[in-house]
């Protein structure tokens, strides 16, 4: 007999439904971000943004991080590394692309996670886990909008391309210490490495400190900053107890909301193909995470 393919539904529970809000809270903040650099050079906004996020955690944890053990400390270095490194590149990179297109490009992280997970943990992906990230490839040379471009997608799309990878890695991290870390404690550390980091990064390329007079800065400073707390230590929280495949096909929605702000809130308008590109990227998140499996109808035996 033929087999049949069935695809399992999905059924989100509190935990995903968190990450669903977060990712409406995520897509807002590439906007924001892009007017601030107007005002900031970036590695030390960054380093501001983090450093707001991790002050605000300190202040509401100091009784827990009296129990700080070398592994929370060792695991928060690490998540805090790929934090730099993704909304650093992020952030450099929106100075010259559109805060969708940013989005768009950084959602490249969701079919990258499986990959990644071949690569350092020897978990092989699936079929559909291949079928998404060659759909995620195509659709970020359309969004890159080739036709525009001599030679390719630019310096800025690069970067955030590169964002995404190191993105792809702080999620797949951030299940590798789930269940053996303290939530508070882990996600104080990594916003702290993260703001160092950034900070040491823009004193060492001569940026220096922006006027705090502007409010668009110092607003964008306190409420990306208090953001991105929310953020990390509801991704903790949430990849406690769900996969980092599950999780990454939840933050799919993060790019089409960055999109929806963007062209309501910036008038940001792309080509048909680069819109196309677009929806390849967002589609390819679910495609990658799509579950077959194969059915068999049992042989009759003949009497």
């Amino acid at each position: 007999m033929s087999p049949s393919d069935s695809i399992k539904p999905p059924i989100l529970n509190r935990y995903e439904c968190a990450l669903i809000i977060i990712t409406v809270f995520w897509g807002a903040t590439f906007l924001i971000v892009q007017k601030a650099l107007a005002h900031s050079d970036p590695f030390i906004f960054v380093g501001m943004r983090f450093g707001c996020a991790a002050l605000a955690m300190t202040v509401c944890s100091l009784r827990v991080l009296r129990g700080l053990t070398a592994l929370e400390v060792r695991a928060g270095m690490l998540i805090g590394l790929c934090i730099f490194l993704g909304y650093s590149l992020q952030t450099v990179g929106l100075q010259t692309i559109a805060s969708s297109k940013s989005a768009f490009i950084t959602a490249l992280y969701v079919p990258l996670v499986p990959l990644m997970q071949w690569l350092f943990l020897k978990r092989p992906p699936t079929l559909m886990n291949w079928v998404g990230a060659g759909m995620a490839f195509v659709g970020l040379v359309l969004l890159a909008d080739p036709q525009s471009m001599e030679g390719g997608a630019g310096v800025g799309e690069w970067l955030t391309v590169f964002s995404a990878i190191a993105i792809a890695v702080e999620v797949i991290l951030i299940s590798r210490f789930a269940g053996r870390v303290n939530l508070r404690r882990v996600t104080i550390i990594q916003l702290a490495t993260a703001a160092i980091l950034a900070g040491m990064t823009g004193v060492a390329r001569g940026e220096g400190m922006p006027e705090l007079s502007s409010p668009v800065l110092v607003v964008s400073i306190l409420v990306l900053g208090l953001a991105s707390a929310v953020i990390q230590i509801t991704m903790n929280w949430a990849q406690n107890h769900i996969s980092a495949t599950r999780a990454t096909v939840i933050y799919a929605g993060e790019p089409v909301w960055a999109g929806i702000i963007g062209r309501v809130f910036a008038d940001e308008r792309h080509s048909a193909l680069a819109l196309f590109g677009a929806v390849l990227i967002v589609v390819s998140v679910v495609v990658s995470e799509v579950k077959l499996r194969i059915r068999r109808r049992p042989q009759q035996r003949s009497s």
